[in-house]
C-alpha cells in the first residue's frame, strides 16, 4: 500500500498555525479558559437528613447525586449493585418507606425525612430475612451480583400480594433481571416466604 505524500506547502502551514498558536497572549488564554468555565455545571450542596438501614445520616449531598451512589460512594453501603444505571435490571433496588424503588433513578434528595432500606438492613442482626434464607435453600442465585436488588424486589412482591401464581410473580419480578438464568430459584424462594 503506498504511503500518503505531504506536501512541503502542507507542512509548512501545519507548522505556522502550530507556531501561532504558541504565541497567543496569555490574557486571551485565561479569558478563554474563564467562557469555559461558565458552562460547566456547578456544585450546590444540599442539607440532607435521612434514615437509612433505622440509622440517622445527616449529610451534605450535590443535588446532582441519586440514592446509589449515595449509598455506595458516600456510606460504603455496596450492597445495592450499580448495573445498568439506566433503571432496566433492578440491582440496585431499595426500599423506601416500605416501597421498592430503583435508586439509580432515584436522586438523594427525594429521600429527604424517609426510611430507607438496603440488603444490609433487611436481616435482624445474625439473623436472616425469612427471603435471605429461601434464597440459599432454594438455590435463588448463582453468580449473586443481582441477588440484592432480586431479594429486594422479592420481599415488596410478597408484601404487595402478587404471588397467587407463578405468572404473577414472574409479572411483578419482571423489573429484575438475572444474566445467569436462576428464575425457577427466584420463584420458588417468593413461593415459600409467601406460604
Amino acid at each position: 500500500m503506498e504511503q500518503p505524500k505531504i506536501s512541503r506547502r502542507f507542512f509548512v502551514s501545519i507548522s505556522a498555525m502550530a507556531g501561532a498558536f504558541a504565541f497567543i497572549p496569555a490574557s486571551v488564554k485565561s479569558a478563554y479558559i474563564s467562557a469555559k468555565n461558565l458552562f460547566i455545571p456547578q456544585k450546590r450542596a444540599l442539607p440532607l437528613s435521612v434514615s437509612i438501614n433505622k440509622k440517622l445520616y445527616k449529610l451534605q449531598q450535590d443535588t446532582r447525586t441519586t440514592l446509589l451512589d449515595l449509598l455506595r460512594e458516600e456510606l460504603q453501603l455496596t450492597g445495592s449493585k450499580k448495573g445498568c444505571d439506566h433503571g432496566q435490571c433492578g440491582a440496585c433496588t431499595v426500599h423506601v418507606d416500605g416501597e421498592r424503588v430503583l435508586s439509580c433513578l432515584t436522586l438523594a434528595a427525594m429521600v429527604q425525612g424517609k426510611e430507607v432500606t438496603t440488603i444490609e438492613g433487611l436481616a435482624n442482626g445474625d439473623e436472616l430475612h425469612p427471603m435471605q434464607k429461601a434464597f440459599v435453600e432454594c438455590d435463588g442465585f448463582q453468580c449473586g451480583y443481582c441477588t440484592p436488588g432480586q431479594i429486594m424486589s422479592a420481599v415488596a412482591c410478597v408484601k404487595e400480594g402478587h404471588t397467587g401464581s407463578v405468572e404473577e410473580i414472574k409479572e411483578f419480578m419482571s423489573g429484575n433481571l438475572c444474566r445467569c438464568g436462576a428464575y425457577n430459584g427466584i420463584v420458588k424462594s417468593i413461593q415459600q416466604v409467601a406460604q
